[in-house]
């Protein structure tokens, strides 16, 4: 059966493909079919409530309480305990871990083994510490550090980069959260292999609070949507964009580019994911260094050699923070807004993703990784984020763009003409190093990958939640999701992606609610942790 619906799929996805690239119009076509609908899961996805007379996404107003609430409960673990998480991806505990066994061994339940005698065989996960988190901050690190920040920027001036940052540090508190229960609920089987993520928890966590129906619902549904955001927005969406670039930078042409591009992405992507979390972590642990030094390198020369500029950078992002230009559509209230959606939508934090990749960890102590996990908001927002804020800001000082005038995510110019949010970003780094948006270009493609990379993760773990473990089951979905990476680059679908970035924001509903059901396992996991590291 499995084999059977392998290959209806392959000559499905193999049909389409040909389709899309040999009819005119298809793409259009099909898109314009779906469009309505996406039109409504986005609608019913940010579905808003007036507050304060500006209508605010439920989604946002969930993310931003649950984030305060895990920051304050938790002691300011964001901020105190930021040193210590350090220490943890260096491996300063790694040694005290396999020396002494848990304060209190957790039991994982083991497909085809005792549950008792897993904690003998040493299966405590597949890769370390510096690895979980590279995973999870190339799945997070993406074109919204580069597009969506020009934008948020665009519509709500430098003072939006304020809030951007602050939701980056809440952030944390439920990264914090998430990758502590990833690893606490997570499945081992006798292999080593792991299982983990939010399907697990919140199946596995409700059923011990007596909430079995209500964790069964959550973690199918969780699941669902899992797998359909790694089809298109952490997938398609990135081999669009990539494929874009490209194309425009080096200004090639004809109907095949695009699908050539993706091929090439597709090539490269299966190689990597074909081999798994370990394949996929050894990749990513180099990747991701590389292209945050590539990036954050290029922000920082441009920033220091505007170096008479950045303190007026900085008082625009604190002033304009809590008084905005009166161009600015919302005042206050849109500024904020703005800065909390771009980071909440940036970094990902509360949707639940990133737990999937820390899971793996080689670690008895789900706290470590916790610890570790709130690192990545950090990075994604506090750092990348920022810098690309600041580079935009600095771009703007002589007036380029109209704060508040945007129409589809384009800025007006004082030229008259609009601008993407990449485009944006491009121009302040050309205009700053001639030659620099070619660098913007790798790094848009490095992104692009290794967002692919986790994406892929992600999705196969939801995958073999909701059909089973086998090996056919494993092969159909990276072929199926491979298929996608050469359709996103081919084609023109703006309905699809539409639908699929509001499944990885719809995401946020089960996860939180789990999340704030959950908590106080994690309070005992990290009294337990904190006990451990401070032992003589």
């Amino acid at each position: 059966m499995g084999r059977t619906l392998l290959f209806s799929l392959l000559s499905l996805s193999s049909t389409t493909l040909l389709a899309s690239t040999s009819t005119k119009g298809l793409d259009e076509k099909i898109n314009d079919g779906f469009m309505p609908f996406a039109v409504w899961w986005e609608s019913l996805v940010l579905a808003e409530i007036p507050i304060f007379g500006h209508s605010i996404p439920v989604v946002l107003i969930i993310l931003i309480v649950g984030a305060l609430f895990f920051t304050l409960y938790f002691g300011f673990v964001n901020i105190r305990h930021f040193p210590t998480a350090i220490q943890v991806v260096r491996g300063k505990y790694d040694n005290l871990e396999k020396n002494q066994p848990p304060l209190q061994p957790h039991v994982f339940e083991v497909e085809g083994d005792l549950k008792d005698t897993i904690k003998d065989e040493g299966h405590f996960g597949e890769v370390n510490h510096f690895q979980a988190l590279a995973t999870a901050v190339s799945g997070t690190v993406g074109l919204g550090n580069i597009a969506m920040v020009a934008v948020a920027i665009s519509i709500g001036g430098p003072g939006a980069t304020f809030w951007m940052i602050l939701a980056g540090l809440l952030g944390m508190s439920s990264k914090f959260v998430e990758c502590t229960l990833g690893v606490k609920y997570r499945d081992i089987d006798s292999k080593g292999n792991v299982f983990g993520g939010p399907m697990y928890y919140l199946s596995k966590g409700l059923k011990e609070m007596g909430l079995t129906q209500l964790g069964k619902f959550l973690s199918i549904v969780f699941a669902v949507l899992c797998v359909g955001a790694s089809f298109g927005g952490g997938n398609a969406f990135q081999s669009n964009q990539a494929a874009a670039q490209i194309i425009e930078r080096f200004g090639f042409s004809g109907a095949s580019s695009g699908s050539i591009i993706g091929l090439v992405f597709a090539l490269l992507a299966g190689i990597v994911i074909i081999g798994g979390i370990k394949r996929i972590a050894k990749v990513t642990e180099k990747v991701v260094p590389f292209m945050a030094i590539l990036y954050v390198g290029a922000s920082l020369f441009i920033i220091f050699s505007h170096i008479e500029w950045v303190d007026d950078a900085f008082g625009l992002i604190v002033s304009e923070a809590f008084t905005p230009k009166a161009t600015i559509t919302g005042g206050f209230v849109g500024v904020l807004i703005q800065g909390f959606r771009r980071a909440a939508f940036s970094n990902e934090a509360g949707a639940g993703s990133a737990a999937i990749a820390h899971s793996a960890v080689n670690t008895a102590h789900p706290a470590s990784e916790g610890l570790v996990g709130l690192l990545e908001p950090f990075i994604d927002t506090v750092l990348i984020c920022t810098m690309t804020a600041i580079v935009i800001i600095l771009f703007n000082m002589d007036g380029m763009f109209v704060y508040g005038d945007v129409v589809n995510g384009q800025a007006l110019m004082y030229d008259g003409s609009r601008l993407g949010g990449v485009n944006i970003t491009s121009m302040a780094f050309e205009n700053s190093i001639s030659g620099s948006s070619y660098v913007l270009m790798a790094a848009v493609c490095l992104f692009a990958f290794s967002t692919i990379l986790s994406w892929s993760y992600y999705g196969l773990q939801a995958w073999k939640y909701l059909f089973g473990r086998g090996k056919w089951i494993d092969l159909t979905y990276k072929i199926i999701f491979l298929l996608f990476t050469v359709l996103g680059a081919a084609i023109t679908m703006d309905a699809v992606i539409k639908f699929s970035d509001a499944m990885i924001l719809a995401m946020v509903f089960p996860n939180m609610i789990g999340l704030l059901i959950l908590f106080p396992k994690v309070k005992q996991e990290f009294s337990k942790y904190l006990k451990l590291i401070r032992r003589p």
